[in-house]
């Protein structure tokens, strides 16, 4: 062959004359086989056995092709252009088609396929020639050709090239799972710039995505499951979580005892333990969430709690534990659920329940990977509803222990009707009321709350609520009453503050409000105290509702000394005192002047109707309607301040308990307790005195004088002539004290009555 570029000589119908031994090289060729064929066919066999002439020796840039005059006929000699690549670059283009594990696919300007490398025949398992000429878009089985195709126009036209798009496969053949690819794509140019082609590699990331899908879906758990603190709340957490990111259908059944708050049992668990299902995310359930039922023996389900290990389960029609759970067994059925993996719900060998992941239809079967992951998901579920176990058993302690701190029978003056609205927050607190009846026909309603949650919250209230009633039991006035209950707070903080660092109840501070109303049915006034608490509110009989100007008061253990004001309001009879402690999110003004007249328990249901969805804090509403004390039920009279003051107070006693018509006995009793009293204040008071009876439940004997000198009770000596007047009183009567006022004191005694 004439020059040492020339590779082969081909006549005018494509037919080789003469090659080159650097063309067999390149090509593969054997010199003695290819004389006479066509040139079409020879590269279509060199493409199907992986081979391809190197650039330089097959392009347009890189192959001279020139007539040469033979006779009355052209002959074409191919020769090899100036800028041919080296045997280096031959060999690396070799050992890219050949050895590459990265898939590379050579297409033409319209994106048929025109060279592929052995890894890309590896990756499809078919064979070359059937890849050769096809648009490469066909050759996976994309899920979404028309978009690659789009991306693939696009670096055609701009050149810029597109790196590691994810390329996802459709289903293939039976039992073969869709593929993710990685694909990049770069455009080919010759060296004037012509537009060859584009370059497409890919390398199947589908394991490499797989895992990530399961590291995404397993963090996804655990940043969703566990925000609330109810065991069926969790169970519904997890269901969203892994629905439909992990499987198409799951079902959460929780042991009853667990959801509860009581302590799960040990694996093996008796087949006679009943099972909650908790959650259902699917097509249909077998049976309605939140019913509870025993597990038929020789499931799946059981054996996961025999033993606690998570089980792969096919699911196919002739399965025999189908047969032990009919209902669950056609809605796997109808589902047309073909994989399952059944994992438990277990913390330190306690079963707490059992996760059932099903796929359906379309859906890739489970593989063992799939069975570590659920796994994983269990375990962090089972630590949440651990968790939320042991909140709900807290939580009922807390709210057993305040239920029995609360007033289980509140007294029942005969002048306040009384009727109350609780409605408990997320993990209880600690709002409280009292009513506590006082002397002088007086009744104190209080409406307390602490901060807080829990046990320790509830203690906290059965502390203050016991001081309060040894505080009322002195018969103070309610801004000083308010003020030892403040103390008697700070020194709980003080308390609290003291405990080791390390006590959680040490970062926890004590916050508490109260209000304080004392009625008092014979004046038919009010003294009102609040400490942070709102102000409470006043129906009035005529159906007007208003707001109460009371002053404000700090809270308890609150710093500072800033007192605690009271304020003096005077109500009709009839009106009814609304106590709240805190300001309620719907308008109680119309509420309540619907139901001036109505019964109290009406107007609570009425309000817990209006607080449906209103469960954020726990709410805690008084309601009291007062009423007068009939005046023939009272007796004042004023007493002149000398010694003839006791035997006119006896005689005023003695017509009055007539009238009443009070047993001979107590009105015995009571006119040696009323000339006791009135002796003492003659001799120790300041005028005026004035004696005061009055009759409600129990018989009320009151002397008042404006001397600020406190009554001692002490035991005489048997020759002493005086000191034993309150001696004698503390003997006679159930109960006695001294009330202060702010220019007066009243000392009082109370008798049981009886009648004649």
């Amino acid at each position: 062959m004439a020059g040492s570029d020339m590779l082969m000589r081909i006549d005018d119908a494509g037919r080789v004359i003469e090659c080159s031994p650097l063309a067999c090289e390149l090509f593969g060729w054997d010199a003695a086989d290819v004389a006479g064929r066509s040139v079409g066919a020879l590269l279509n066999e060199a493409a199907a056995e992986g081979e391809r002439h190197r650039p330089g020796c097959g392009g347009a840039d890189s192959m001279l092709v020139r007539s040469v005059p033979a006779g009355s006929s052209v002959v074409w000699e191919v020769c090899a252009a100036a800028d041919a690549v080296s045997k280096e670059d031959l060999a690396i283009l070799r050992a890219m088609f050949n050895q590459s594990p990265v898939g590379l696919h050579v297409l033409d300007d319209r994106l048929r396929i025109v060279r592929v490398n052995t890894a890309t025949r590896g990756l499809r398992d078919v064979p070359a020639e059937s890849l050769v000429g096809r648009v490469f878009t066909e050759v996976f089985g994309l899920t979404a050709p028309e978009k690659e195709e789009e991306t693939a126009r696009e670096v055609l036209a701009s050149g810029r090239p597109v790196l590691n798009r994810l390329v996802r496969s459709m289903v293939g053949a039976v039992g073969r799972r869709p593929r993710v690819y990685s694909v990049s794509y770069a455009r080919l140019e010759s060296e004037c710039g012509e537009v060859l082609g584009l370059i497409v590699s890919n390398v199947d990331v589908t394991e490499r995505e797989r895992a990530l899908q399961r590291l995404k879906t397993l963090e996804h758990v655990r940043a969703c499951v566990g925000e609330r603190l109810e065991v069926v709340a969790v169970c519904e957490e997890l269901a969203d979580a892994v629905v439909p990111a992990f499987s198409g259908i799951v079902v959460v059944e929780v042991i009853e005892d667990v959801v509860r708050g009581e302590e799960p049992p040990l694996a093996p668990v008796d087949r006679d333990i009943p099972l909650r299902r908790a959650a259902f995310r699917g097509l249909r359930s077998a049976y309605p969430v939140g019913e509870v039922r025993k597990l038929p023996y020789g499931t799946p389900f059981s054996r996961v709690l025999t033993d606690l290990r998570p089980r792969l389960v096919p699911v196919e029609p002739d399965s025999i534990w189908l047969e032990a759970d009919a209902p669950r067994a056609e809605s796997i059925q109808r589902s047309c659920a073909h994989s399952l993996i059944v994992a438990p719900l277990s913390v330190r060998g306690e079963a707490l329940g059992v996760v059932s992941f099903y796929r359906y239809r379309e859906e890739e079967p489970f593989d063992e990977a799939d069975v570590a992951l659920a796994s994983d998901i269990c375990a962090h579920a089972a630590l949440c509803v651990e968790n939320a176990r042991r909140y709900t058993r807290e939580r009922t302690i807390a709210a057993t222990v305040k239920r029995r701190l609360l007033p289980q029978q509140p007294a029942t003056p005969s002048t306040v009707a009384i009727s109350h609205l609780h409605i408990p927050g997320p993990g209880g607190g600690g709002a409280w009321f009292d009513v506590i009846e006082l002397a002088g026909a007086r009744t104190a309603l209080i409406l307390g709350d602490v901060s807080g949650r829990g046990m320790d919250t509830a203690t906290t209230m059965g502390q203050l609520r016991t001081a309060l009633h040894s505080l009322a039991a002195l018969d103070l006035e309610p801004d000083e009453l308010m003020a030892r209950l403040s103390d008697t707070a700070a020194r709980l903080a003080e308390e609290r503050e003291a405990l080791p660092s390390a006590d959680p109840l040490h970062r926890v501070p004590l916050t508490a409000g109260c209000l304080i109303v004392v009625y008092d049915s014979v004046e038919q006034k009010c003294a009102i105290v609040r400490a942070g608490h709102p102000k409470p509110l006043a129906v009035l009989p005529d159906g007007s509702a208003a707001t109460m100007c009371v002053s404000a008061g700090p809270v308890l253990a609150g710093k500072g000394s800033a007192p605690f004001p009271a304020t003096a309001v005077s109500l009709p009879p009839g009106s009814t005192i609304v106590m709240i402690n805190e300001d309620l999110p719907v308008p109680l003004g119309p509420l309540l002047e619907t139901g001036a007249r109505r019964p109290l328990g009406d107007l609570c249901d009425a309000l817990a109707y209006a607080l449906r969805d209103a469960n954020d804090k726990e709410k805690m509403v008084l309601l009291a309607r007062i009423e007068a004390l009939p005046a023939d039920q009272v007796l004042s009279c004023p007493l002149p301040a000398e010694p003839r003051a006791a035997p006119l107070a006896r005689a005023a006693v003695r017509r009055q308990l007539e009238t009443w018509k009070i047993d001979e006995e107590t009105a015995f009793t009571t006119e040696l307790i009323a000339s006791e009293l009135v002796g003492n204040a003659i001799r120790y008071g300041a005028p005026p005195i004035r004696l005061r009876l009055i009759l409600d439940r129990q018989l009320t004997c009151e002397v008042s004088d404006t001397a600020s000198s406190a009554p001692h009770l002490k035991h005489a000596r048997t020759i002493d002539e005086n000191g034993r007047g309150l001696f004698i009183i503390a003997n006679l009567a159930d109960n006695w004290g001294t009330r202060y006022y702010a220019d007066e004191k009243t000392v009082w005694a109370q008798q049981t009555v009886g009648a004649n």
